[in-house]
């Protein structure tokens, strides 16, 4: 039974390589394109195609095969009426589709831009750089497709939320890669689900791999021998080695909370670009957090004092800020009047921030990151700093 199964994973993985071998490339994909032109120009559809709306169109396409390619470019003149760069919608959904039958990862419709995101300077300006990384003037430029970076840091203070945006910013699908779905009875089948995983990431590159938590993971890797036969460390190893080796636009975005659980493997330059030390937010950024969620719920945020919420708030997470605005609102619901600062202040006052309840672990974390990881945010206030440590 187990040599049958393996059998057909190698089966899978051949079709999948077969597959990879046989899509069409970016030369390809542009034959194609000028050939829709052409055919659609006497039908009088209006081609609204410059440099940069082709480039990025193109880049979309990447990972389809010509009959997908040609079926996309085709809904997109039908539902437009005309062909435009700037909508690759229908591109994306085509991958989706293609993601979704492989069963192992999942795709994440983000809607979030980096506007959602409060703070965290430094680390937007570093993503918003290599955001132009993938087009045909950053080739020719000679400059290598980003491979990734970690984020590391308080639970609560945008990780997740910052890989999500990434995904609108940069208009490439996000995948989530669930270590969990990995993790198969058979001996050998994990390790094969990573390869068939990371076969499926490749194939429909560009895109953005996001490993949530990796510190959970592959937390037992370093003692799998002992526990799991090895299974772990192996799954580990696959993994690490497509990130050394990968050559596929497949951008990963990883999150940690607990250094103590992440292999030092890991944190080898070469297989990620950069790793993030995410705080607490300082006064600034708690100040533009609440504005950017009482916006989003439909109130003016400029009628709050901003002011006195941030200075309250101290040692408040994003998720704590948001939760403290959720509380206000059901509070100012029962009390039939529409929320105001006093409701806010008053959510504030009943909450303990979980950077006081595990203080020492911050502590830790933050020594750590020290000289170890670049501060996601660029106007750290020290005084606060220390005294929230």
């Amino acid at each position: 039974m187990r040599e049958d199964w393996l059998e057909f994973c190698r089966g899978v993985a051949a079709d999948v390589d077969d597959v990879l071998r046989s899509l069409p490339t970016r030369d390809d994909l542009s034959a194609l394109l000028d050939k829709i032109t052409a055919d659609v120009f006497n039908l009088k559809v209006k081609i609204e195609l410059d440099d940069e709306g082709r480039d990025r169109l193109l880049q979309a396409a990447l990972g389809l095969t010509l009959s997908e390619a040609e079926n996309v470019f085709a809904k997109i003149i039908v539902k437009n009426g005309k062909l435009v760069g700037s909508d690759i919608t229908e591109v994306l959904a085509e991958k989706q589709q293609i993601i979704r039958k492989s069963g192992l990862l999942e795709y994440y419709a983000a809607s979030e831009d980096f506007s959602s995101v409060g703070g965290l300077t430094v680390l937007k300006e570093w993503l918003n750089k290599r955001s132009a990384a993938f087009t045909a003037e950053a080739r020719a430029f000679g400059l290598p497709a980003p491979k990734g970076i970690l984020m590391l840091g308080v639970q609560g203070c945008g990780k997740s939320l910052t890989a999500k945006a990434v995904s609108t910013q940069w208009q490439l699908p996000l995948l989530r890669f669930d270590m969990g779905r990995m993790f198969g009875s058979l001996v050998g089948s994990s390790e094969e689900n990573v390869r068939r995983a990371i076969a499926v990431a490749d194939s429909v590159a560009p895109a953005i791999l996001w490993v949530d938590e990796i510190d959970k993971a592959f937390a037992g890797s370093q003692n799998s021998g002992a526990v799991d036969g090895g299974t772990a460390a192996r799954v580990f190893g696959t993994f690490l080695t497509w990130l050394s080796e990968k050559t596929a636009p497949v951008f990963v975005v990883a999150t940690a909370n607990d250094i103590s659980q992440l292999p030092p493997e890991l944190l080898r330059k070469g297989r990620l670009d950069e790793i993030f030390f995410v705080d607490l937010p300082d006064k600034e950024e708690r100040a533009e957090i609440f504005a950017i969620h009482l916006n989003k719920r439909g109130r003016d945020a400029s009628a709050f004092d901003l002011e006195a919420l941030a200075e309250t708030s101290r040692d408040f997470s994003g998720a704590e800020i948001e939760e403290a605005i959720n509380s206000a609102l059901y509070d100012a619901f029962y009390d039939k009047q529409d929320i105001r600062t006093e409701h806010v202040l008053n959510a504030i006052s009943q909450t303990v921030p979980l950077a006081k309840t595990m203080a020492e672990q911050l502590h830790r974390l933050r020594q750590w990151a020290e000289g170890r990881a670049r501060h996601a945010s660029i106007n750290r206030h020290s005084g606060e700093v220390e005294a929230a440590s």
